[in-house]
């Protein structure tokens, strides 16, 4: 077991029973938590802690073998007769100390207000100190500062709601307004006092040094006693271990996937584990594969891994099309001798790959049907892990999984692609599902075999066939299938196989032409990438809604652009004023309004509440879809209300969010992940502009959970069917539940990279940085949360679980 799997968060006293005493933090998998007294055994009630939010989740992290855990340990009322504290986590003959703390330490805490100091900063040029923090207890809590001399320093102590701690004190209800900011100006002497007393007289002290060497002396004092009490434990070496993993995650490194990738294959003992596994439906699945010439070494390596496989009610169907006086067939022949799941086809004549692996699937007896190359390889677990998705999803008829890619001699593994679940927009652009794919075989008979016309894409046109007949799509987020790189593989040379390029082309036409949805498609900016332009019947009006207060230069620059740069002219301009104060721009609106017929400024006259700004702008809007849009935005492409209102007017689209860029050309917002810095964030932030991203994320049109308002198309009736958005929500996060409701109400949020503006942001907000707005934030957050308990529960469908929620940038999830 690695030491620094143990961890404790937090450790304080019940506020309403000082017999309990609560520890948070994480132990290893399988461990119990034991405690004694002196040796004495005591009550533990233990219970795993599962992340119930997005915020929960992201500060989870990257937990490697460990569990996150909360422990209630029962404590006798006396506690002057005992020593020490000892808490242990416990597997078997395995005891390691978690927790240790002397009685002394706890009877200083034992019924006094608990604290938290976030902020303590002196500045000695200005001559002030800043506090900021919380204090919580059973009934009300007065804060005073006092000097070094204990007299009271002349402060007016800020309070401020934090439902954030009235939620981690879960036992008894705590004042809501338990927050405080405090600025102490002219400070003199060495230290003061802030003092936290309860209604009932009991008190805390906490004291402050007045020097900012003193505070960093603090600081440290504080990780030399944590790290003392580590030696004491684990002994040097883990301390050692512990600080080095510590400061490797101070900052977010890439995590290289040469080192995760043995972190997350099957052991010998788990795969043993699988193959005693009995599950209630245990489908037979054919691996079908056709040949072609293919090297002796490159098929025994797919046929072991197929025989590797610790889920064995499988064939594998292997179609011979390399013709007359194949070099396979003494190699086949001992093969479906040695193992009678493997069958045989040949074939007199020679086959193109969709004939040839048709007849692999008519060879076929199994429930489900997979798809593989005849140089490519399995993970041992790839069949297991597919029939138990099945078992947890029994409607299932398309699974696939996450892949990589392998060197041709089978030593290296790089390119993971870790994809999000099933994502229509992105299967447009790109074959993103491609490696494991496995079709239910009442399904492939429903659709038909591939089709020879689309050689080269015929499994990209068969997918699209699929995903057209089914809405029970499973995506599995592991690397089960490798894919190896030849030196003519389109994989990795895609110059060598053109004609492959231009029939995916013809499969994401032949697509959208079944479907009934009038649209052109070319390539896109790489080869193995398709763009997509909609064929629009007519030109409806676009409602371009502008929320404004003073900024008159903004909003110029902001309808300026569009003026001049939007090829699509049929809009109209709803400005609603919120509460301007500056002559100019009255005049600006007045001005504006004479010149251009298409503008209408309305007023909203309540204080700021972006929600309830863009309600009122929608209720004078006369256009069937709307353009919410920033005073703080300026276009840069001519065709972008053509390429939003292209993808909105698809029926099953209700929002369409654009690519903005920050003022010096680098990604402000490139589709939102949930998850991201806690609860939701912009992807590929501050990325320079020409940069794709992971696996061209960046460029490529796609479905996210959410986009930006900044630049938001909504379907009108979508908007009216959810509601608009959320006046409880008036800052932040409001963008976010609205794309929510609208993907409830059955529509699809489709991110448009081809949309391109710039968005010069927060010149008409500023930031999160003053106790009000910090409070404000957190309530925003929690509103948010409550309006999506189940959503905020689970990863995003459109992101990966093995990427990490620290970073934008799709890197690697760290272990």
């Amino acid at each position: 077991m690695n030491p620094h799997v143990l961890e404790v968060e937090k450790e304080r006293f019940f506020l309403n029973d000082t017999a309990r005493y609560l520890i948070r933090g994480v132990i290893p998998e399988k461990y119990t938590v034991e405690a004694y007294l002196d040796g004495t055994p005591l009550m533990a009630d233990t219970v795993p802690v599962v992340a119930k939010s997005a915020m929960e989740r992201y500060r989870d992290g990257e937990l490697s073998g460990g569990k996150r855990v909360e422990s209630i340990i029962h404590l006798p009322e006396n506690l002057n007769e005992y020593r020490k504290l000892d808490v242990y986590a416990v597997f078997e003959e395995q005891k390691y100390s978690w927790f240790r703390i002397r009685v002394r330490e706890l009877l200083k805490r034992r019924g006094k207000p608990q604290y938290y100091i976030e902020e303590e900063r002196v500045d000695r040029k200005n001559n002030t100190l800043t506090l900021c923090g919380w204090a919580a207890a059973k009934n009300p809590v007065q804060i005073k500062l006092f000097d070094e001399n204990k007299k009271p320093l002349p402060v007016t102590v800020q309070r401020n709601a934090r439902m954030d701690v009235q939620e981690m004190f879960r036992e008894c209800p705590v004042d809501k307004n338990c927050g405080f900011y405090a600025e102490v100006q002219n400070i003199q002497g060495r230290f003061c006092y802030l003092v936290m007393r309860s209604s009932d007289g009991s008190k805390s002290i906490y004291k402050i040094s007045l020097s900012t060497g003193g505070i960093m002396m603090g600081k440290a004092g504080k990780y030399e006693k944590k790290a003392v009490n580590y030696l004491r434990s684990y002994g040097i070496a883990a301390l050692v271990k512990k600080t080095i993993h510590k400061l490797a995650t101070v900052k977010e490194r890439p995590m290289e996937y040469s080192k995760w990738l043995p972190k997350h294959l099957p052991t010998e003992g788990e795969l043993e584990k699988q193959k005693k596994t009995r599950f209630a439906v245990m489908p037979k699945i054919s691996i079908v594969v056709p040949l072609y010439k293919t090297k002796e070494e490159y098929l025994l390596k797919l046929v072991d891994s197929v025989k590797g496989q610790s889920y064995e009610n499988w064939e594998l169907c292997l179609s011979d099309g390399s013709g007359e006086n194949s070099p396979l067939t003494g190699l086949l022949e001992k093969l479906a001798e040695e193992d009678d799941r493997i069958r045989v086809v040949s074939h007199d004549t020679s086959l193109r790959i969709a004939e040839n692996t048709n007849e692999a699937c008519r060879a076929a007896t199994g429930d489900f049907i997979a798809f593989a190359d005849h140089d490519d390889v399995l993970t041992r677990d790839a069949l297991f892990e597919c029939v138990k998705a099945i078992n947890e999803h029994p409607d299932t008829e398309v699974l696939y999984s996450d892949e990589d890619k392998m060197s041709m001699d089978g030593s290296k593994f790089f390119q993971p692609h870790f994809k999000p679940d099933f994502n229509l927009d992105l299967l447009c652009t790109v074959n993103y599902i491609c490696h494991l794919f496995v079709v239910k075989k009442e399904l492939l008979e429903k659709v038909g075999l591939l089709r020879p016309e689309y050689d080269g894409a015929q499994d990209y046109d068969f997918i699209f066939r699929c995903v057209e007949a089914t809405k029970h799509i499973t995506h599995i987020p592991r690397i089960l299938y490798h894919w190896r790189c030849h030196e003519d593989s389109t994989a990795e040379n895609p110059e060598s196989k053109m004609y492959a390029f231009d029939a995916g082309e013809r499969a994401v036409q032949a697509h959208f032409d079944r479907i009934g949805v009038k649209a052109e498609v070319y390539k896109g900016e790489y080869l193995g990438l398709y763009r997509t332009r909609y064929i629009r019947d007519e030109d409806p009006l676009i409602s371009i809604i502008i929320p404004n207060k003073d900024h008159k230069d903004d909003l110029e620059r902001c309808i300026s652009s569009v003026e001049k740069k939007s090829s699509y002219r049929n809009f109209e301009y709803i400005i609603v004023e919120n509460n301007s104060t500056e002559e100019e721009t009255f005049a600006y609106y007045e001005e504006l309004e004479k010149r251009n017929p298409k503008v209408h400024v309305v007023r909203w006259e309540g204080p700021f509440n972006y929600s309830a700004i863009n309600n009122c702008g929608v209720s004078h809007a006369k256009g069937e879809y709307l353009l919410l849009l920033n005073n703080d935005t300026e276009v840069i492409n001519e065709d972008w209300l053509e390429e939003m209102l292209g993808y909105c007017m698809r029926p099953d689209v209700g929002i369409v969010g654009a690519r903005l860029y920050y003022e010096d050309d680098t990604i402000q917002h490139a589709g939102v992940v949930l998850g991201f810095g806690g609860i939701a964030g912009h992807c590929f932030v501050q990325q320079p502009r020409g940069f794709t991203g992971y696996c061209h994320r960046i460029i490529c049109a796609q479905d996210y959970s959410a986009v930006t308002a900044a630049c938001m198309m909504v379907k009108r009736a979508a908007f009216e069917q959810a509601g608009g958005l959320s006046t409880d929500l008036a800052v932040a996060f409001n963008d976010i539940d609205f794309c929510l409701k609208i993907r409830q109400a059955g529509y699809l949020v489709v991110y448009n990279p081809y949309a391109e503006l710039y968005h010069y942001e927060s010149k008409s907000r500023g930031l999160e940085d003053t106790p009000e707005k910090k409070e404000r934030f957190h309530k925003e957050i929690t509103t948010l949360e409550s309006h999506w308990p189940e959503i905020f529960s689970r990863p995003d469908p459109y992101y990966n679980p093995n990427l990490t929620l620290k970073s934008q940038d799709f890197s690697l999830k760290r272990i």
